[in-house]
């Protein structure tokens, strides 16, 4: 096993033109997270929105029996309704750790609706995951919570 650690950062700015409190929502509901955060083929999603509460997701390509079961967990340190959401979170592939991850996703209302900007800072270990693969996997989520919303996205 060759042993790494690959540290980036990206943003990913989006506007989505709903009010700040709907877009919060989608994050803060179960239910709503569920269907834009972990579609298909992930399995299992549990969210204890608070902070101090958990988050967790398994699945992937693993439930389909194309490869190992992905697992998604996620600490939330800082909850500002409306405003703010900081996170740690890992990734694992079959129980080996692929990411560590700190997010904070930032809620700016606007006249027209709202400005979500995500920034998220990762070390990837061990070459199983790559910097690019996870800001378009992220991208695809932001994307998918514009459909939730039921509305497009400028980015």
């Amino acid at each position: 096993m060759d042993r790494s650690a690959i540290h980036a950062t990206f943003s990913l700015d989006r506007f989505y033109p709903v009010p700040a409190p709907r877009v919060f929502a989608a994050w803060a509901d179960p239910a709503a997270k569920a269907r834009w955060f972990t579609p298909d083929p992930w399995s299992e999603h549990e969210l204890d929105f608070r902070a101090g509460g958990r988050e967790v997701a398994r699945g992937g390509q693993g439930a389909r029996g194309d490869g190992p079961v992905l697992t998604f967990e996620a600490l939330y340190a800082d909850i500002v309704p409306d405003e703010r959401i900081v996170y740690t979170a890992t990734m694992s592939a079959a129980g080996t750790l692929m990411t560590v991850s700190l997010t904070t996703v930032e809620f700016r209302p606007t006249p027209d609706g709202t400005r979500l900007l995500l920034t998220e800072q990762d070390t990837f270990l061990d070459g199983h995951e790559q910097p690019r693969w996870r800001e378009r996997g992220t991208a695809d989520q932001l994307t998918a919570l514009a459909h939730e919303l039921g509305d497009g996205r400028r980015g």
